[in-house]
């Protein structure tokens, strides 16, 4: 089986949103799948997707501050500046985290940590809606 569709996010602000249940509910096809892969792909180059904790939401605050110190806005030595000062930090720290992931499914559900969550980084401070294509391979239960 392979499935294929757009995922369009809402806007968020700037920081690190938890999208996993998002994501699930895009794909009920999911529940079906004995064993496979969900591939994810952000479409833009000022956001990224991560894996990371899901149950205490410090860590998403404590990771934005750390990205938004280590990759300052107003470093000097910026020349993309045309599209605002967030604009250059957002595309460097979209590099660092990347553009997708790959996440194994099993038993009709992603294979997950206990602690695990997809996030949604988003880089500027006045993003527009984001899209995520996911690609879902698997073989069906009783198949």
């Amino acid at each position: 089986m392979w499935i294929q569709r757009t995922l369009r996010l809402s806007a968020r602000r700037r920081g690190f949103h938890l999208i996993t249940r998002e994501v699930e509910q895009a794909l009920p096809e999911l529940s079906s799948v004995e064993v496979g892969m969900l591939h994810l792909f952000i479409q833009h180059t000022s956001a990224s997707l991560t894996l990371n904790e899901n149950a205490d939401a410090s860590v998403r605050a404590d990771f934005e501050r750390h990205f938004s110190e280590s990759v300052p806005e107003q470093a000097a030595y910026w020349t993309h500046t045309c599209e605002g000062p967030d604009d250059m930090p957002a595309h460097i720290k979209s590099s660092l985290l990347g553009a997708s992931l790959m996440i194994p499914l099993g038993q009709g559900r992603l294979q997950l940590g206990t602690w695990q969550g997809i996030y949604l980084c988003e880089h500027r401070n006045q993003a527009g809606s984001r899209s995520v294509v996911l690609t879902l391979q698997g073989q069906a239960t009783g198949q």
